[in-house]
Parts: C-alpha cells; structure tokens; sequence
C-alpha cells in the first residue's frame, strides 16, 4: 500500500506542473541554440552537404543519453549536479562549479555580443547599444517578483518563434528532402563527420546546458522517484526541440547551397535568409539571432547562478544578485573589450571537459546507494551514458587542442 500512493500522485501533472515541463524543456533546448548554434550548423552544412543529417541523428541518440542520466539521478536525488559530485567525492563539485562559472561567463560574452549583433541587423542600433539593451532586458526579467514564470514564458516564446522563422525559409529554400532522408542513414564519408558529431554534442548538452533543465525542475521543488515519467519526459523532449530547430536550418542550408551558393565566411547563416528572402533576409536573421541569444542569456545566467550558489551558505538565497552581476560583468567586458573571441576559445575548451567530468560523476552516483537510496538506474541507461562519455572526452581533446593552438 506504501508504494500506491506516491504513485497516484504522480499522475496528477498540474497546470503548474505542464508550464514547469515546458518551461524546462524550453530552457535547457533555447540555452544550447546561441549564436554559435546557427553558425556551426551552417558551416558544417555547407562543408558536408546532405551527409551532415546523419552527425545530427548520430548527435540527438548521443545527446539524450546524456540528458536523461543527468536529469533523472538529479530528480531522484533532490540534489544539483555539483552536490552529487561533492557526495562522490569531496570537493569535485566546487571544482566542476568553478569550471561552469567561468565558461558560463566567457559564453554570456559571446551571448551579450550576439543579441547586440541581431539587434544591429533588425534596427540598425550599435552593436554596443543593442548588447547594453539585451543585458537591461535580462536583469529586468529576474528582477520582476515572478521572475520564473516569466522567464520560462519568454524562453518558450523565443524558441518557438526561431522555429517558425527558420522553417519558413526552410519551405521557401525547397531542399531536396528525400537525399536528406537517405543520407541520413547513409551518409556519403561518415567517419569524417566524427568532428561535426563531437562539435554538435558539445554544443548542445556540454558545459552547463545539460544542468539548465534539470535545475530548473528542482528549483521548483520537485523531486523523487515518482516525477520520473515527468522527467523522461522533459529531457527527451528538450534535446528534440533543440534537434527539430537544428534539422530546420540545416535543410535551409541544404536548400541554398545545392544550388552551388558560396555562403559568406563572415556570416554564413545569414547569407542563406539573404538569399532565400531577398534584403529583408538579413532583418528576419536579426530576430533569429536575438532571439537565440537573448535566450542563452537567460539560459547561461540562471544555471551558472545555480551551481555558484552553492559553493558558499551565504550565496544560497541570492540567486538574482548573482544572476544580475553575472550578466552586468558579461556586458560590461563586451563594452570594453569588443567581441571576446580568445575568451570564447577557451570557454570552448572549458565546455569539453566540463560534460565528460559531470556525466561520468552522474553515473559512478546512479550506482551508490548512500545517493539515490533505493533508487535502480536502467543498465541500457547506464550503457548509454557511458557512450556518451567516451565521446564527449574526444569531444575534450579537440577543446584542449583549439586551447593549446591559441597559444602557440
């Protein structure tokens, strides 16, 4: 009879509790779609052509064996990533939160500048005013006495408005979907697509990004076996989101350079909105591009904060002022600094380690009792995870190597 209950009221997925699904599912998906993301996903679409859909397929497979490990011990345990690495061993956490706090805030520079830049193209503003507005925005968000609720409706708006966008011009670009389709499967070179699939994990579940979610669930005070199917659940659905966007602008890619257009290096996504759209391209890429780093903004602030906040008691119950000092640093180094690309080196280098490092301690944790209790992690989960750490530690040597090339 002990075990019915907690069950029943599983089941009983409130209101609240659908707006928390989506509210994580958005976060988590719109913190890994930055201005990096749109970039990336061009250049390597450009480079590999319709064999690119399989390091995408290969990525997504990679990227929720990932997350739903990470996401389902979290929830179990009622604890953070960093607390269940200092149960593991003492002092891990602190090291991992520092790691975070440092890439989270080279990555918020890069954030800053991008939404500065998408301001530019959609208005005409400075690039610096455009940073100093989106940092204003940010802060004002956290600021407001429902900050979370405004933050999970703002990063659901944003991410379901650069889906719309980049569909469009999907549609409009008419990629050839059944070469696509097959080299999805079958892709013409796959193991040189090794670099693209590292890249594309790294991007989208490396670093903080796959704590944004989890995080944000138990900042709300859920946790327990019995929110599991919840959880399943959000993780998977918010690498797919993340995915769906990815697949979208890679068939715009597709659609331009079939046709033998040489994208501009300087920007290459948003020579693919310019000449599907005409000039107008460039401004409807501006909103994709602040949208997508307004809300890594959002994403990065508020999960870095939550792995700073513990690392002393007199940090805990001031989430806002360290979200609101962490954005006001990021901007005000982009002011003086410009575009901080040595910073986004290493911040990359940073993001490489930090996944293999904190999914590796996630399941050395799933298999301690003194963690999760009576709690039994799936061994295909587990296997799954393992995968993904071997990967992501390639994933760790090639940030190593883009670090030890910027000193040389």
């Amino acid at each position: 009879m002990g075990e019915k209950k907690p069950q029943t009221e599983a089941f009983k997925i409130t209101k609240n509790h659908r707006r928390l699904l989506l509210g994580s599912v958005f976060l988590m998906a719109t913190s890994a779609i930055g201005p990096a993301f749109l970039t990336q996903t061009a250049v390597f679409t450009a480079q590999f052509a319709a064999s690119f859909a399989f390091a995408i397929l290969l990525s997504i497979l990679i990227d929720i064996g990932a997350q739903i490990n990470i996401w389902r011990v979290l929830v179990v345990t009622g604890e953070r990533g960093q607390e269940i690495a200092n149960d593991v061993f003492k002092g891990l956490g602190t090291f991992i939160s520092i790691l975070i706090g440092i890439g989270g805030l080279a990555f918020n520079i890069g954030n800053i500048a991008g939404a500065g830049l998408g301001l530019n193209a959609i208005f005409g503003l400075d690039v610096k005013w455009g940073a100093a507005i989106t940092a204003v925005l940010a802060i004002l968000i956290f600021v407001s006495k429902s900050g979370q609720k405004i933050m999970d409706v703002v990063t659901m708006f944003l991410g379901v408005l650069m889906i719309v966008i980049v569909a469009f011009v999907m549609f409009k670009a008419s990629p050839p979907y059944g070469e696509a389709l097959t080299h999805m499967v079958l892709p013409e070179q796959p193991f040189a697509l090794v670099l693209p699939i590292i890249t594309l994990v790294g991007g989208t579940v490396g670093g903080y990004i796959t704590f944004a979610g989890a995080h944000r669930i138990l900042d709300s005070g859920i946790k327990g076996q019995d929110f599991l199917p919840f959880v399943n659940k959000a993780a998977i659905t918010g690498i797919l989101t993340t995915g769906v966007l990815r697949a979208l602008l890679f068939l715009a890619v597709l659609g331009v350079v079939v046709t033998g257009v040489t994208l501009s290096s300087e920007n290459p996504p948003a020579s693919v909105f310019e000449h599907v759209l005409g000039p107008i391209g460039k401004n409807i890429f501006g909103v994709v591009l602040f949208a997508a780093a307004m809300s890594s903004v959002i994403g990065s602030a508020y999960t870095s904060a939550t792995f700073i906040k513990t690392m002393h008691k007199s940090l805990f119950n001031k989430n806002n002022l360290i979200v609101i000092t962490f954005i006001v640093i990021s901007t005000i180094i982009f002011l003086s600094v410009g575009r901080p690309v040595t910073l986004l080196i290493i911040a990359g280098a940073l993001n490489g380690l930090i996944l293999p490092i904190t999914l590796g301690t996630i399941l050395i944790a799933s298999k301690r009792r003194s963690i999760v209790g009576d709690y039994r992690h799936p061994t295909w989960m587990l296997v799954f995870g393992i995968v993904a750490v071997v990967i992501t530690i390639f994933a760790g040597v090639f940030s190593l190597q883009g670090l030890f090339d910027l000193f040389k």
